[in-house]
């Protein structure tokens, strides 16, 4: 398993109606609600966002396109809304796109950019099946199997692992659970352990450093 990006997208919320702080690669922004919904609509709301990634997913796609065709084509507008229906009892989201072009394009072009449009990874991201995976980080006392080797050592709670797999497959020098003792922790260095360690999102791993530790992050 690889994610998509290096860095996950990360927020945070307080007591303020209904703002939140979110945190990318490069900086940060609010998102929140329009007054309507009782927020104070000081940034994008999760609907806003979404839509978002669609126009700008497609806009640089059919960018990518013109650019490779050598086509004079120098302005692009895209806009999108959503609705929702219900047929048959079940809930069915459309959202509707539409291209605009701010200059002379002939119908051959459009209806090539048209087709370049739907191949955005965007759309076939949201067009392909999708699982939302949740996971809640825990610290409460529990049975404890402990892995160690010279420098630190590693903690594995059963009863909290929720098998997001991310440690066997981003790290299987160390983890193999298909293995009864299936954490070596001579398997890769003591900071490439710990790096992983702290990506586990249940609380099911954690470490410590057997001698001098180096400063806390609050999950070892």
């Amino acid at each position: 398993m690889q994610y998509k990006l290096e860095k996950p997208v990360s927020g945070t919320i307080g007591t303020e109606k209904y703002q939140c702080s979110i945190a990318w690669r490069n900086g940060k922004f609010i998102s929140d609600e329009p007054v309507t919904s009782g927020g104070k609509d000081l940034g994008p709301d999760p609907y806003t966002l979404l839509l978002s990634s669609v126009v700008s997913c497609t806009l640089m796609t059919i960018r990518m396109y013109i650019d490779r065709k050598e086509w004079v084509i120098p302005d692009v507008a895209v806009q999108a809304n959503m609705y929702q229906e219900t047929k048959e009892d079940r809930q069915q989201t459309i959202i509707d796109r539409d291209i605009l072009f701010n200059c002379p394009v002939t119908d051959e072009q459009k209806t090539k950019l048209q087709e370049i449009a739907s191949h955005c990874p965007i759309s076939k991201m949201l067009q392909s099946e999708i699982k939302v995976r949740t996971f809640v980080f825990r610290d409460t006392e529990t049975t404890e199997v402990k892995y160690a080797n010279e420098d630190l050592t590693i903690v594995w709670k059963p009863a909290f692992c929720e098998h997001s797999t991310r440690c066997w497959t981003q790290l299987p020098e160390v983890f193999d659970p298909k293995i009864r003792k299936w954490i070596n922790p001579d398997g890769a260095a003591a900071e490439r352990i710990a790096e992983q360690v702290k990506k586990c999102p249940s609380g099911a791993l954690g470490f410590f450093y057997n001698k001098k530790e180096p400063p806390s992050d609050g999950r070892q």
